[in-house]
């Protein structure tokens, strides 16, 4: 999933969204309703109501990629708040939320940032 590649940032579109939309129709989405580029190095990541599917839009070089999960059991730990403004979330709390966790994780070890030693 997403391995190698390269985006700055992860957007979460809160509530949910309508799954039948496709590359256009999120990238709408993306423009219009959170006044984002949908050509940034960036995931757009969107779920049904149901919470057992997900779509990531992401833009690569001269097209766009769009990821696509079913669940064929449980629901994904989803923001249920229909705020207009998309979550900033971190690649690491998106692979929780991938791996059915909740995506602020009480027991997890802190990110450990490599330091030069002189």
């Amino acid at each position: 999933m997403l391995t190698g590649s390269r985006f700055e940032r992860v957007y979460l579109a809160r509530g949910s969204t309508d799954l039948r939309k496709s590359i256009d129709g999120l990238a709408v989405i993306v423009k219009e309703c959170f006044d984002l580029d949908p050509f940034s190095p960036c995931l757009f990541v969107f779920c049904n109501r149901k919470r057992d599917k997900l779509k990531i839009l992401q833009w690569e070089h001269n097209g766009f990629w769009l990821h696509y999960r079913r669940l064929e059991r449980g629901t994904f730990h989803w923001p249920s708040e229909t705020n207009a403004a998309p979550m900033d979330i971190s690649p690491r709390q998106l692979r929780w939320l991938l791996d059915g966790l909740p995506m602020n994780q009480k027991q997890a070890h802190q990110e450990v940032k490599a330091r030069t030693i002189l």
